[in-house]
This record gives C-alpha cells, structure tokens and sequence, in this order.
C-alpha cells in the first residue's frame, strides 16, 4: 500500500502515510496559464493506492483527481482508496428549483466510478441518513472529528458552555460534550441567504463566563459572527470557536475575530493557520478498515 497526497495538503498526507507505516508518494500537478491542469502519478505504484486530498475549492480539483485515478488504473493499481476529509457538494441533495443539478448525487457518482472505496470527516448531509446514498460504494466510512475535538476542549476549559449553531449540529455537539466534561446547549438559526442569518441563543448562554461554538463548516463565517456578536452583548466574557473544516472564504477569519471571538482552532482537513487537531490516527483506522 502507498499513500499519495497533493502540494496543498502534503503535511496531512505524509502524516497518514506516518500512521499507516507505509511509503508516501507525491502527486504532481502543474497549471498551465489557459487553466489546464498536467498531473503526474507516482510510476511504481502498484497494488493497493491511498490517494489523500481535501476537496475543498472543488472544480479544479475535482478533474485532477479523475486524471490522477485513471492514471493510476492504467499503469496496474487495482484498488483505490479516497481519503478526503472534506468532501464538496454535499449540500445540494435535492433540486430546489426545476433544472437544476443536484450536485450531491453528480459527484458522489463520478467519485465512486474511480475510487473503490471513500473516506472523510464529517460530511455535512442534511436529507439522507448514510452518506452511501451520496456516493455509492461497498466501502464508505465517515469518521466522526468528535474525539479529537472533545480531547482538545478538555484540556484547559472546564466549566464552559459548548454551543452548537443550530438543531442540525446537537448530535454531534452533544457527543463531543459527553466526552469533553463540558455542558452544552444549541441555538436557533434561520438562513435568510448566503450571507445574512438570524440566530436566536438559548437562554442559558449569558449565564457562562465562556463559551466555545463548534460547527463542522465554517465557510463565509456568517452564523459563527452573529452568534458571537449576541453572545458578546449577553456578556459573555470569552468566546472561542472550533470548527472541523476552516474553509474560511473570503474575510471569514477576520470577521469572526472582529465579532469577538478569541482563539479559533481548527482540524487539518483543510490547510489553515488555524489548524491544531491532527486527524491522521483517525484517517488511518479507517483506512485499515477499507484497504484490507
């Protein structure tokens, strides 16, 4: 077995390799001035290919992949595992409008055409239940970042409040809660467009000298500064974020930190200042778990 991993990620996917006891192998991708992309695979591959990329800023990558995975089929690898901890188009599962796509089953398709098996960090689903309705596969495992994030939480914020965004989030915050030592609560949000929400606190959220939101995405960063920015007004002293995938678009980061928040951590799905949770052990036993 051989890892393989891309420029943007290439920390993260020698890591997995570290985790795995195996060899690690680079990608190569060269972007021609048209947009065009010139990938390279590893030529002694063989066997069994572990192929690392976050699919975060998906278009372009997306088609590097395909290229890279055919390549790789061609010249004698006979299985292909993804490991993507962030997984795109996730969102879109049904056509809100007539005629448009639904992105979700588009890609989860064209992935699962390639690759023999998919792995990633808490994909963001919201009508389905498995994420194999998404990307159709004998062997596919979501691995929860609840761990990791409660052993990062239980190490100097005890007697904080962990606040999720919204009732989508409870299960996870919940667990993560359990295992930290930590109470928590969740708000309220109505989405009102890609940049505007109205976010409602539980009532109990003024009463904690800190407080710690948690959210698998944070994306344009606009539910996290809102609810900081109400959280700030009922006199919460500290307010901390965490999140599992720092996309980060944009101004997000700075917008966040002018909305009062303090420190941000992040895990390393996506290569970000503000990453300090190494999923590399998870990724690994999952790995495992699909590859043999």
């Amino acid at each position: 077995m051989v890892v393989m991993g891309f420029d943007e990620t290439l920390t993260q996917s020698q890591e997995l390799a570290g985790a795995l006891g195996c060899p690690w192998r680079a990608i190569e991708v060269h972007r021609f001035p048209d947009g065009e992309s010139r990938v390279r695979v590893p030529p002694d591959v063989r066997g069994t290919g572990v192929v690392h990329r976050s699919l975060d800023r998906p278009n372009d990558k997306l088609v590097e992949l395909v290229l890279a995975a055919e390549t790789l089929r061609g010249q004698g690898c006979d299985r292909l595992v993804l490991v993507a901890p962030y997984l795109c188009y996730m969102r879109q599962d049904i056509a809100f409008q007539a005629g448009e796509a639904v992105s979700q089953k588009v890609v989860g398709n064209l992935l699962a055409r390639y690759f023999d098996a998919l792995i990633t960090v808490d994909p963001h689903l919201h009508r389905i239940d498995r994420l194999e309705q998404a990307v159709p596969l004998k062997r596919v495992l979501s691995v929860s970042s609840a761990t990791l994030v409660s052993r990062y939480l239980a190490t100097d914020r005890k007697e904080w409040l962990l606040l999720g965004p919204d009732q989508e989030s409870r299960q996870w915050v919940e667990a993560i809660a359990a295992q930290a030592g930590l109470p928590c609560a969740v708000a309220s949000k109505r989405r009102l467009g890609d940049r505007e929400v109205g976010i409602s606190l539980p009532q109990e959220a003024g009463a904690f000298k800190g407080v710690v939101l948690v959210d698998d995405i944070a994306s344009t960063g606009t539910t996290l500064a809102e609810t900081a920015r109400l959280l700030a007004r009922a006199g919460v002293a500290r307010i901390d974020v965490i999140v599992t995938h720092a996309l980060f678009t944009g101004d997000a980061w700075s917008r966040l930190k002018q909305a009062g928040v303090g420190a941000i951590a992040s895990t390393d799905s996506i290569s970000h200042p503000t990453n300090r949770m190494c999923l590399a052990p998870l990724l690994a036993d999952a790995v495992r778990k699909c590859a043999f």
